[in-house]
């Protein structure tokens, strides 16, 4: 499930990008530092509304430096970093870490299996570190595993399951924001997980592996539509939320995301299922 939290690049500032990259390298960094090459391997863009969000909101002493890496190694990038950075490296690894778990107990891919062999290591540290949220987290995945086997067709039942792990990744500490945050992480949440489904919807019939909308898919004329209006309530209640936090710092890269950069999956698939469909007409 990762790929949906991005930013709509078309319509962002470069300043904005440039400062939006830099804390996607610091993340690459501190995944590389803390984990090893094997945790650097599940970076991600994802994460980085993560770090940018948390920044704003508290504004803590954030580092900047001018480094080289693997994947651009003739030129240099700027890579912002802080305490925060830190904690979203952690988070990218938990997610990353039950991803492939995932993977591997549901469609049996061994990929999955071998990545989440490689991270298992790294995951002991992150457990130490945050026993509470590992708990929550292993919680609803057994909660989401146990429905799926029962073929359950609530869609919002089950992502209100997976809006719970992300809504407790969101709350960095106990202060007077933990609610809005974790009110974001969960429609947010919320939202990847009915985004996941939609896009997936016609691999998972085809294979047979679970998904919330194979029902509604075939039988439903106005499938997008009325998918597009869900997802549109959990952005909304999402952006409502953040609007309430006082953010001023990196605003606009946040709104880039939650306003725009988050539709851009829904409007690819939906536009390659309609040229799919006029090809069969």
């Amino acid at each position: 499930m990762f790929g949906y939290i991005a930013i709509n690049k078309a319509e962002m500032k470069f300043k904005d990008y440039d400062i939006y990259h830099s804390y996607y390298c610091g993340l690459c960094k501190v995944l590389k530092k803390n984990y090893g090459m094997r945790g650097q391997m599940t970076l991600s863009f994802d994460m980085t509304f993560l770090i940018v969000l948390l920044t704003g909101l508290y504004e803590p002493e954030t580092k900047t430096e001018s480094l080289n890496c693997i994947a651009h190694p003739l030129r240099k990038h700027i890579a912002r970093t802080n305490e925060l950075t830190d904690y979203a490296a952690a988070v990218n690894l938990i997610l990353s870490y039950y991803k492939c778990k995932d993977d591997w107990d549901d469609e049996r891919r061994k990929k999955g299996y071998a990545a989440a062999k490689l991270l298992a290591p790294k995951m002991k540290a992150v457990k130490e570190h945050y026993p509470e949220k590992i708990s929550v987290i292993s919680s609803c995945l057994k909660k989401l595993s146990m429905l799926e086997k029962q073929d359950e067709q609530n869609a919002d039942t089950m992502a209100g399951i997976f809006g719970e792990i992300m809504a407790e990744l969101f709350v960095f500490c106990h202060d007077e924001w933990e609610t809005s945050l974790w009110k974001i992480g969960f429609f947010l949440g919320k939202f990847i997980y009915l985004m996941d489904a939609y896009e997936d919807v016609e691999k998972d019939i085809k294979t047979g592996n679970y998904n919330p909308f194979k029902q509604t898919f075939s039988k439903d004329p106005d499938f997008a539509d009325n998918c597009r209006k869900l997802l549109t309530m959990m952005m909304a209640e999402c952006s409502r939320e953040f609007e309430r936090l006082p953010i001023l710092l990196h605003a606009d890269i946040l709104r880039n995301i939650l306003y725009s950069g988050v539709w851009c999956r829904y409007t690819l698939v939906t536009e390659k299922r309609a040229q799919e469909k006029e090809k069969h007409l």
